[in-house]
């Protein structure tokens, strides 16, 4: 008979215990750490514009941007269960911000609010959606506390919050269907830890798992699939000077991966990025398609297990604004 493995005990942390003050501890952790993770199970790419940002005689919690359509996201932050003064403010900065995407994060949702969003997702247009997420902590023995997002009210549709500009073509629907199987796919292997929908676009981004703009990326070209580290930071500066730092590696990285990688640093522009490449496009059969998608799993762990600890040393620089 096979032992038994002995398992940890996962533990429910209080909040408060972690950040004691809303405004003072949770929103400077989750402006400078977590943010990539709530992007995550929302589905959002999202980049930070300000903080405590005014709205009138008022002050949004957190104001952001959707990477890739400049949408602006709003995030409320709220470390007890909902009640009606934050359901206010959160209209009044939706209204003051011509938000797209509005964030509520509590400790717990009473049945009345999550009510309240769902109508709203309900009566608003397509251009806007509104999220309920409970934000939780837990640990394992002795380990530290680990954030924990979980969506509680989320867009009765999954087009709301995706602005097309019209009826998604058959191209689109080409691109969601690849990368949910991608997205699910990593899933399964712990690359990710939540299934999101993906945006109809030519590529989907997923966190380097850290709060810097350095994301792991899988996109199509016109003939080619690319596995991507993408740096895109607002700070141009950083972006290169990122870059350099790994290029001085590249005898390092290239060897590890067993291939040479295409350096790109993209000097007209503010991003950067370091890719590989494989023949195929998404108009494939699905016989083709389902090799691609192996290749981008094989490869975007492979880029985790190269670049993420380098990632994680040299990317705490600072660049002089």
């Amino acid at each position: 008979m096979a032992e038994i493995p002995e398992l940890g005990r996962k533990e429910k942390v209080e909040l408060r215990k972690v950040w004691p003050d809303e405004a003072r501890d949770f929103t400077p952790w989750l402006s400078e750490q977590g943010l990539d993770e709530l992007g995550e199970a929302l589905g959002l790419d999202l980049e930070l514009q300000s903080i405590e940002a005014p709205v009138g005689g008022f002050a949004l919690d957190m104001l952001c941007s959707e990477s890739g359509t400049n949408r602006t996201v709003i995030i409320e932050n709220q470390l007890e269960p909902t009640n009606h003064d934050h359901l206010g403010k959160l209209l009044t900065y939706a209204g003051g911000c011509d938000a797209n995407v509005i964030v509520w994060i509590a400790e717990d949702f009473r049945d009345e609010h999550r009510q309240a969003l769902e109508l709203l997702n309900q009566r608003t247009g397509e251009d806007t959606a509104f999220f309920g997420v409970v934000i939780e902590l837990w640990k394992i023995g002795d380990s530290h506390p680990a954030p924990h997002f979980k969506m509680v009210v989320v867009p009765n549709e999954w087009k709301k919050i995706i602005k097309t500009g019209g009826e998604l073509s058959e191209r689109n629907l080409r691109y969601m269907e690849f990368f949910q199987k991608l997205i699910d796919s990593l899933v399964d292997r712990d690359f990710i830890p939540n299934r999101v929908k993906p945006r109809p676009d030519n590529f989907y981004h997923f966190s380097s798992g850290h709060s810097y703009r350095v994301k792991y990326s899988a996109r199509f070209s016109v003939r080619e699939a690319k596995v991507e580290i993408y740096i895109d930071s607002k700070n141009r500066d950083w972006n290169k000077t990122l870059f350099d730092k790994l290029m001085e590696r590249r005898k390092h990285i290239e060897s590890e991966l067993s291939e040479s990688l295409e350096w790109e640093r993209q000097d007209a522009w503010r991003y950067s990025r370091v890719a590989v490449s494989h023949q195929g496009g998404i108009d494939d059969d699905p016989e083709k398609l389902k090799e691609t998608k192996d290749w981008m799993i094989e490869k975007l762990q492979d880029f985790k297990r190269v670049f993420g600890p380098m990632l994680d040393e040299l990317a705490v620089f600072k660049v002089r604004e």
